[in-house]
């Protein structure tokens, strides 16, 4: 019985793993000699505590980052943050112009109808594998990125992979 308290004063203080669901992922497929481009999506967490996406990792480029949109001066300008907070019984658009995930240096063009492993990391050590489908742009629909450009186009939704 002895044995039995350690373990259950660890299971009971052990942080409790985020539900999150993602939803209407796509990746932006590049023109030839593009060096970057971006994963966009909806990130939903049923749990009654926020968690925040802490990174992402991807082997299509040569830095996977988590950026966001700012709008200086009237022109729109890219910046890493730290993390991205997923509130309680929540969702955190991951959308052009806003919160995106950012792959820097890719290895290779990104074509349409492809699809890009995606890893990404939250707060409670949770994780998520990702099969994310690459989506050309719309036409009409581009706006004004640093890193390049980015547009909106319809979202499809990604595989999951265990947690």
């Amino acid at each position: 019985m002895k044995k039995l308290i350690p373990l259950a004063f660890a299971l009971a203080t052990a942080p409790a793993i985020a539900d999150i669901h993602i939803d209407n992922a796509y990746v932006r497929a590049t023109p030839p000699g593009a060096p970057n481009t971006a994963a966009f999506m909806t990130i939903k967490n049923t749990e009654n505590e926020s968690v925040k996406l802490i990174s992402a990792t991807s082997d299509i480029a040569r830095s996977t980052e988590l950026h966001t949109a700012l709008k200086q001066d009237g022109v729109m300008k890219m910046r890493k943050v730290d993390d991205m907070s997923i509130p309680a019984n929540g969702e955190l658009e991951l959308k052009p112009g806003s919160y995106h995930v950012m792959f820097i240096g890719l290895n290779q063009p990104v074509k349409e109808d492809e699809t890009v492993m995606l890893m990404l990391n939250f707060s409670d050590g949770s994780k998520k594998h990702l099969e994310v489908p690459v989506k050309k742009p719309m036409p009409g629909m581009q706006m004004s990125h640093s890193h390049s450009d980015m547009s909106k186009h319809k979202p499809m939704k990604a595989k999951e992979h265990g947690h």
